[in-house]
């Protein structure tokens, strides 16, 4: 999933995540209906028109053919990362090639960028993140995404024995594809869990828990003390699927999830999983172990009260720190935890993560500089630039060992720690990302009602599973699937 926007603006950012389903099909929204019409019209080689596109010489330091002097244009997404560490990677690119470079930075993606996919004008690299963003599948579909398989052979930076697609991580290769082309990009990397404050729990002799049953517990302790438990964005209850669906899949084994994302009939009602982690949840409501009124705040509120002290923990992603991060005290600690153990039939062991690519990066095939634009990419790749995305905005990048030895403030080192103890038992979803009117509005909505002790556990279940049902026969939505 893309950022979130940095403003306390229900109107943007990733709260309205639920926008994007127009693109998918799911809602009808006419403002998005009429983007993801226009960004798609016409496609494919047949509407380049024989486009010239602007070539220089290859080299070992210009594997990409990039003619010097050649204008580049970037539209990046400005939400809750910013847009300053692509513009100091295009102040490399201008450095490099003696190149005007056109940055727009934006949180309207879509809305900007539809009319001229349906010109034929599009600019040469997009950060297709946020609420309006465009529909890649679709784009992809019309041809209209340049394959980055020539990126990820080019020589990376760094070491030009080493190929871009051997510095990366291998689950942003695999996210990227959209059949057997590799044509996205998701820069970062983002963490996902519970988080909470390392100064609180130390102040307090309170320690993080392991399994379902101690965080329990610990609630116990923490209501005791004067402070709500938990604390999450009510206004968009989907900020809690982060946690739920991940340890759901860490619990029941990601066979089982991906029959979840599939579509698969009975894939809530047979899994067991689903039971132990819904009926927790279901506990913490019952206990009351929830911020009184937290049904009723946004994500940025709700990050404002747990920074504030109001409440223990948080589901949420490592976007938080830079988000939170007018409100955060000094000395805070910010600090993330892995997904609990549920008991010793867990199809996934101890320190399991949820950890995705994210920030999807596009080229344009019909953009005037598409090697420049593969050429920003490539100069975004390198160390230099992934230790300086870290240093801005607290979080990771999709290169591997960028961050090594380097300083890092305390969300971004408990992220990366918890990513390294995680080894190779890292949870990807997509039901999310490819169904979100069904995940964010439908379940969210089910969600909500239970965290609020107004749903049982046992209806919760029932209902997801009908309005899942529901999409599988719907034939005007477009189906996706997973074999792992």
């Amino acid at each position: 999933m893309g950022s979130t926007s940095a403003q306390n603006n229900e109107g943007l950012g990733r709260r309205n995540l639920i926008k994007r389903s127009a693109a998918l099909g799911l809602i009808t929204v006419p403002t998005m209906g009429f983007l993801s019409a226009c960004a798609t019209g016409g496609g494919g080689e047949a509407d380049n028109k024989g486009t010239k596109k602007p070539e220089g010489e290859k080299s070992a330091k210009n594997p990409l053919g990039v003619k010097k002097g050649a204008p580049l244009e970037a539209f990046i997404f400005k939400g809750g990362l910013g847009d300053q560490y692509a513009i100091d990677a295009e102040a490399d690119y201008k450095a490099t090639y003696g190149a005007a470079v056109k940055h727009t930075g934006t949180q309207q993606v879509g809305p900007k960028l539809t009319p001229r996919f349906a010109g034929g004008n599009p600019p040469d690299v997009i950060d297709n993140s946020g609420a309006d963003h465009l529909d890649m599948n679709k784009l992809s579909t019309q041809g209209q995404l340049q394959d980055l398989g020539v990126l990820l052979d080019a020589a990376s930076m760094d070491d030009p024995a080493k190929k871009i697609r051997d510095t990366i991580h291998p689950s942003t290769l695999e996210k990227g594809m959209h059949g057997d082309v590799f044509d996205v990009l998701y820069y970062a990397f983002t963490i996902y869990g519970t988080w909470y404050s390392q100064k609180l729990f130390t102040d307090k002799g309170w320690a993080y828990p392991k399994t379902l049953d101690e965080m329990v517990a610990t609630c116990a302790e923490i209501k005791k003390a004067g402070v709500a438990p938990w604390t999450y964005a009510g206004k968009f209850p989907y900020y809690v699927h982060f946690n739920l669906f991940a340890q759901i899949a860490k619990i029941g084994g990601m066979p089982a999830w991906v029959e979840i994302d599939n579509l698969e009939p009975n894939a809530w009602v047979k899994n067991d999983a689903v039971k132990v982690v819904i009926e927790h949840y279901e506990e913490l409501a019952a206990k009351k172990y929830f911020l009184e009124g937290s049904q009723g705040l946004t994500h940025i509120q709700s990050q404002t009260a747990w920074t504030k002290g109001k409440a223990a923990f948080i589901p949420n992603g490592s976007w938080v720190e830079n988000e939170a991060a007018t409100t955060t005290p000094e000395g805070f600690g910010m600090a993330v935890g892995a997904l609990f153990d549920g008991g010793a039939g867990d199809k996934m062991p101890t320190a399991s993560l949820r950890a995705e690519p994210s920030e999807p990066f596009i080229v344009p095939t019909k953009g005037k500089n598409p090697a420049g634009g593969m050429e920003l990419l490539r100069i975004m790749l390198s160390k230099k630039h992934a230790q300086n995305f870290a240093t801005k905005v607290k979080s990771l990048t999709c290169v591997t060992g960028a961050t090594d030895g380097m300083t890092l403030s305390p969300g971004l080192a408990s992220a990366s720690k918890v990513f390294g103890e995680a080894g190779p038992n890292l949870i990807s979803l997509q039901l999310q990302e490819w169904y979100p009117a069904l995940t964010d509005e439908k379940l969210g909505g089910l969600t909500g009602q239970l965290l609020t002790g107004d749903l049982k556990a046992s209806d919760w279940i029932k209902k997801t599973q009908k309005y899942c049902d529901d999409v599988a026969r719907d034939s005007s939505v477009k189906k996706f699937k997973r074999t792992a």
